[in-house]
């Protein structure tokens, strides 16, 4: 697939569902409620370094609404800028593949059928969430409305996860991705740039491995050091490196670079709370990021994937 043009060298979220729908898909992020199993115990407490006690979700809904309720708040909000879009629900906040399948199907069957302007489903999980029982249930629903899975990756490096307790390693990763698509369900994967101690190389190597997977899109965005989190409390003990803005850039137009042509690109730049945010506050200016990334490209006429096969 190819979706770029003479300002955007890489496939855009935009420019994908225009071409798909004919027009503005928005996503509307929800929370469920849901727990995660390396905050209940199962695998560990406290969650990943970086995990805010949002759980990922700072700006999705109140879990004190129904999934009707937040939906419709939220879509009244987008309609004032965006009065003929279509709609996706987003269960964004935890670990949204961590409850008995009969609670899932609810909340999935809720979300689908929230409007009639909604055209898919999106799911953020962790990679060990995903088992054949809850395979099984998004393929049913997969077959109502098409449904994108969303697995935090993070990094290939599995010291890294170790040292930022994320719970799981690139093994578990490969086995969710590949019964997530036996299924032929789509994949999204996130990764963070910046992980502490973590080298370009390192982060170059994510992207390897992402190219190996079967995935259809990627978030990328930089690391952000929330209050609150055990990653806050590491950076004021002891302050490890954080990107610079240029950094991230020339490390992420890299990635661009690196990345198959033929994943499209859903986030290049982060979201954090500003009332959480610690570091870095360059990445408060979120147009900025993705502007100064989009000249970089353009600056060396590089495009996503022209170095893929080196």
């Amino acid at each position: 697939m190819n979706l770029m043009n003479t300002n955007k060298h890489y496939n855009t979220l935009d420019a994908y569902y225009k071409q798909k729908y004919g027009k503005k898909v928005a996503k509307i992020s929800l929370n469920a409620n849901l727990t995660c199993p390396n905050r209940d115990g199962s695998k560990g407490f406290g969650g990943c370094s970086y995990c805010s006690s949002a759980k990922s979700g700072d700006f999705a809904g109140k879990p004190t609404d129904s999934i009707i309720v937040q939906f419709n708040k939220i879509k009244s909000i987008m309609n004032q800028k965006w009065n003929d879009s279509l709609y996706i629900p987003y269960f964004q906040a935890g670990t949204n593949t961590y409850a008995d399948i009969e609670i899932l199907e609810k909340l999935y069957l809720e979300a689908i059928n929230a409007s009639d302007d909604v055209v898919e489903l999106a799911i953020a999980t962790r990679c060990d969430c995903i088992n054949e029982k809850v395979v099984e249930l998004l393929a049913k629903i997969n077959k109502i409305k098409p449904v994108q899975i969303e697995l935090g990756l993070q990094t290939s490096n599995d010291k890294t996860k170790l040292d930022m307790n994320f719970g799981y390693t690139n093994e578990d990763f490969i086995y969710a991705v590949n019964l997530l698509r036996e299924n032929n369900i789509e994949v999204v994967v996130h990764i963070i740039n910046g992980l502490p101690n973590e080298t370009t190389q390192d982060m170059l190597n994510t992207i390897n491995f992402v190219n190996s997977l079967d995935i259809q899109g990627i978030k990328i965005h930089s690391l952000l050091v929330l209050k609150n989190t055990k990653l806050y409390n590491d950076y004021l003990t002891n302050p490890f490196h954080l990107l610079t803005l240029e950094e991230y850039v020339d490390i992420t137009t890299l990635q661009i670079r690196k990345l198959n042509p033929n994943i499209i690109i859903h986030r290049l730049a982060a979201d954090g709370s500003l009332d959480d945010l610690v570091e870095p506050k360059w990445t408060i200016k979120k147009l900025v990021v993705m502007n100064e990334i989009d000249k970089n490209l353009r600056l060396l006429n590089a495009y996503q994937g022209d170095k893929y096969n080196d």
